[in-house]
């Protein structure tokens, strides 16, 4: 249970507080998750308490993905007041005490959503400093957090100026899925693949979300950010830390940040001869885009944890705008027996390793394959899969958008699927040789898995995605596996 809050979020009238904050707020009171709950919003925006609350029912009816009778809706808009930020701190002061009365007991808290630029999330950090909004709160910070080593360190040290690092949550949307927090309770519950979770077992390990979504009119922010750092320090080293951590001590947020820096010291400083870059052909067309920029909208790269776990086996990450598909592939692949019984023709080998993946996309999906005998005479193998999907089970309709898993577990104080301080400085760390020496761009064709050179990258495997076969759609007993096309 949480404590009564007051969540004042910042960049009310942007567009992520629309599409995902609104309406995620309005299904965390439905479902009494936080039923004492009242919202403050605030922007640059001149606009009444009445036109916010127009401005939120319009979200709701665009973007919610749940049903909202008209009940729950007034409900909710009674609980939904505005402040311009040109106001002054002392008006958003008296706004947050004023929805603070209205809240039961005296043990209320505050959640401040900084749902705005980077450039302007210091801006608004000192803001809540001088309306005197700094006690019995946390806040909650959008990524990047710095664009490289020495301004993640300053970025902290002016947040550590206002707020102590208990009370500041850096979020990642993609940890706050079920299909990553499933990558918990599949290693750690499970006595079957724990103890195989390791080098000698496993090859390599492949991260793999490509988009098909170009830059919706993001060229200020994405000309100085790129692939990298908009995609990889903030996401792709965090699901590669779930995937490579030791178990931790407790189920709980302390012990499982502790492991995840663990991996982040253990991690080796990227090489730039092991990234290769990409750009999308059109991208100088692009609305804010200069003609000779060199920003990459596609990153592949190739990274090790030199720990006792995974010494040796590589990681390999890739991501990408404009590509044939949208994905969210974790691929572990497994070493082959050191030698063949089977005769030469009979298959073993020939559609590659035994692969468990995991598809971290909303479906949340895995895949086991493996290789089994076809029926028949003769001893012909052929690769087959067992798979689970999350909305062939009864309890599919629980599941939590992550939005809303993030902002519940940051008003609980669960630190769980947050980035610490330390974490995200050693990322920073750890990127600064490729920060400092880009390898050069390389054009790919919009539609496309990228540039040529990602081939000679991953040799002498091949990348799992784009799969030869799709997944299973429905109840079915296991199939032939989807095999990569290469």
């Amino acid at each position: 249970m949480t404590a009564p809050t007051t969540v004042i979020l910042f960049g009310a009238t942007g567009d992520l507080a629309k599409r995902k904050l609104i309406p995620g707020l309005l299904h965390l009171f439905q479902s009494k998750l936080l039923d004492d709950l009242r919202v403050v919003g605030t922007s640059l925006d001149e606009m009444s308490r009445e036109e916010f609350r127009d401005l939120a029912m319009d979200a709701v009816r665009e973007f919610s993905t749940r049903d909202v009778g008209d009940a729950d809706w007034r409900e909710f808009a009674q609980r939904l007041d505005y402040v311009g930020l040109e106001a002054g701190p002392g008006a958003l002061h008296d706004a947050v005490l004023a929805a603070e009365e209205q809240l039961p007991g005296d043990t209320s808290q505050r959640l401040h959503y900084l749902a705005v630029p980077p450039k302007a999330a210091l801006a608004a950090v000192r803001t809540i400093g001088e309306a005197d909004l700094v006690g019995k709160s946390r806040v909650i910070m959008e990524k990047p957090f710095g664009h490289d080593h020495g301004s993640a360190v300053a970025l902290n040290a002016e947040l550590h100026e206002v707020f102590d690092e208990e009370q500041i949550f850096r979020i990642d949307h993609f940890l706050g899925k079920e299909p990553a927090q499933n990558i918990l309770a599949f290693r750690f519950a499970n006595g079957l693949f724990e103890p195989i979770w390791h080098r000698n077992n496993i090859s390599h390990v492949q991260i793999d979300v490509p988009e098909t979504l170009g830059l919706s009119q993001r060229a200020d922010f994405y000309e100085t950010t790129g692939a990298y750092r908009d995609m990889v320090v903030t996401h792709l080293f965090q699901i590669l830390a779930f995937t490579a951590m030791e178990p931790p001590t407790a189920l709980e947020p302390f012990a499982i940040s502790r492991e995840k820096n663990k991996v982040f010291r253990s991690m080796q400083p990227i090489q730039p001869a092991d990234v290769v870059r990409g750009q999308y052909v059109g991208y100088h067309d692009e609305p804010g885009v200069a003609q000779d920029s060199e920003t990459e909208t596609f990153v592949a790269l190739k990274c090790f944890v030199d720990n006792w776990r995974w010494a040796g086996v590589p990681f390999y990450l890739r991501t990408g705008k404009r590509m044939a598909e949208g994905a969210r592939i974790i691929s572990i692949a497994f070493k082959e027996p050191p030698q063949s019984m089977f005769p030469k023709g009979s298959g073993v080998g020939d559609q590659g390793p035994d692969h468990l993946t995991f598809d971290l996309a909303d479906r949340s999906r895995m895949s086991l394959s493996f290789y089994g005998k076809r029926p028949g005479p003769g001893f012909r193998l052929d690769k087959l899969s067992m798979q689970f999907a999350m909305g062939e089970t009864n309890w599919a309709g629980n599941v939590l958008e992550a939005y809303e898993r993030l902002i519940y577990d940051a008003a609980r104080g669960d630190r769980t699927l947050f980035t610490s301080a330390t974490g995200i400085e050693r990322l920073w760390e750890i990127s600064q040789p490729v920060i400092d020496n880009p390898p050069p761009v390389h054009p790919y064709s919009q539609g496309t898995w990228g540039p040529n050179q990602i081939h000679q990258l991953i040799a002498p495997f091949t990348w799992r995605l784009p799969f030869e076969r799709k997944w299973r759609e429905g109840r079915t007993t296991t199939k032939p596996e989807e095999h990569p096309a290469h």
